[in-house]
């Protein structure tokens, strides 16, 4: 439940700018969990990466729920990268020139589905509360 929790958080701060566009009333809590965004981001790249590798690991197990599982991996990852892509390239690629050049490059091609996958990270995360 929190893992959702932190998901939906994620979800919101991603696809922010379309919350507010919406509700502008909104603004106001988006705002109190701005400040967390980085460490948000990492933990949701941290989780993406492993149920990423759980899914490989568990490829004999293909049905619709391992796709929906992987895809729900793939979109933590990104939507946790893109958020968490300060605090990652401080702490882990600030000692590695190409690796921060390379990330940052990751970073820029991704940013174009930062919104689209905060929206459905918003929709898998209620679903994981939900069920």
């Amino acid at each position: 439940m929190i893992l959702s929790i932190i998901a939906l958080l994620g979800g919101i701060i991603a696809a922010s700018p379309v919350i507010i566009a919406k509700k502008p009333n909104a603004k106001e809590l988006i705002d109190k969990i701005t400040p967390y965004q980085g460490w948000i981001g990492v933990v949701l790249a941290v989780l993406g990466l492993i149920g990423i590798i759980q899914m490989i690991l568990h490829l004999s197990a293909f049905s619709l729920v391992w796709l929906i599982g992987l895809a729900a991996s793939v979109v933590q990852f990104v939507v946790g990268f893109l958020l968490g892509y300060g605090l990652i390239s401080q702490y882990v690629l600030e000692k590695n020139e190409t690796a921060k050049e390379k990330g940052q490059q990751l970073r820029l091609k991704l940013m174009k589905y930062q919104i689209p996958a905060g929206i459905v990270l918003i929709v898998l995360a209620v679903l994981s509360l939900v069920l």
